[in-house]
Formats: structure tokens, C-alpha cells, sequence
């Protein structure tokens, strides 16, 4: 009996699988971010490459969506936060915050609206004082003196809706 030689179909028979190479191949001008990704500012567009496919783009100006999608490749692995800081030029500290951003709120807390603080003069109990003072036909820096508190403080409070505008005095 002739004792059978291994050969590259016997390979596969037996479930190896063979290394698969992926060069990291980009575009003419791009900066790389890791060995797979880059990107590349043209246009005033910045866009994103996996390779030499295209895979975001973003205006050059729109810093939340920037943000965003840096702190989605970190969070996701596909680059470390140093990388982030070295390719784009910004602080680590800066990387580090908004992928904490992201981790907790996710895209949402890039494009939501930032929270208002509350008043801290006009408190609870100072508003409605301020109101009847208003009713009863006194201007704004006279309230204000009464109060122990900023006419300018009022006027927020009258454009935003919190106060409403009295009763003007006749002469």
C-alpha cells in the first residue's frame, strides 16, 4: 500500500481553515486612526474609511456627530482612545470624557439639548411673592427692590413665562 501524501485539499477536509490576509489598503491622503481605519477631510466633509471602503461621513464643522462616531469606534474596540487622540490632534482628557458620555447615554447625549439649570433666586417661594407684588401694579425694579433681588432676573422670568406682566398703574 502507497501511504498517502498530505496535499492542500486535505487540509480542508479536516476543518483547518486557512490565515485570510486583509491588507490595510486606503485611499491616496488619508490619516490613519489604527492599521484598518483612517480617515480623510475633503470637501468639508470628514469621511471614514474600513479599508478602502468608505463607512461615515459627517460635515466638517458638526462636532457632536464627530464626537459620536469617534467615541463609537472606541467603546466598540475598533480603536483605543490614545489613537483617537493622536490621529485628530485633541486632548486624550477631552477622548475620554465623551466616550464616558457615550457609555452612559449613548448617541442621545451627544444630540440632545444640554439641561437648564433651574433659578436660584427665583425660588418657590419668592415667585409667587413676586407675581402678587406684579398683580398689585408695581414695575419691575420696584419688585425687584422689595425682593432683594435683580430686575434682569424678573425680565428672564416674564420672557420665559414664569411671571406674567401686572396690572399697569394709571397716573
Amino acid at each position: 500500500m502507497i501511504p498517502k501524501t498530505r496535499d492542500f485539499e486535505d487540509d480542508f477536509r479536516q476543518d483547518k481553515k486557512m490565515p485570510q490576509v486583509q491588507l490595510p489598503i486606503f485611499p491616496d491622503g488619508v490619516t490613519r486612526i489604527t492599521d484598518e481605519i483612517a480617515f480623510e477631510s475633503k470637501d468639508g466633509k470628514v469621511i471614514y474609511y474600513n479599508g478602502h471602503l468608505p463607512v461615515f461621513v459627517h460635515d466638517k464643522e458638526d462636532l457632536a456627530t464627530f464626537r459620536f462616531f469617534t467615541s463609537q469606534l472606541t467603546v466598540n474596540g475598533n480603536a483605543s482612545q490614545s489613537q483617537i487622540a493622536e490621529a485628530f490632534g485633541v486632548p486624550l482628557v477631552t477622548v475620554k470624557r465623551y466616550v464616558k458620555r457615550f457609555r452612559q447615554g449613548g448617541a442621545r447625549a451627544f444630540f440632545a439639548p444640554p439641561p437648564r439649570r433651574g433659578g436660584s433666586r427665583l425660588t418657590c417661594e419668592i415667585l409667587p411673592q413676586a407675581q402678587a407684588l406684579l398683580d398689585q401694579g408695581m414695575t419691575v425694579p420696584e419688585v425687584a427692590g422689595q425682593l432683594g433681588i435683580l430686575a434682569n432676573t424678573l425680565h428672564k422670568a416674564l420672557r420665559d413665562g414664569r411671571l406674567r406682566a401686572g396690572v399697569k398703574k394709571k397716573i
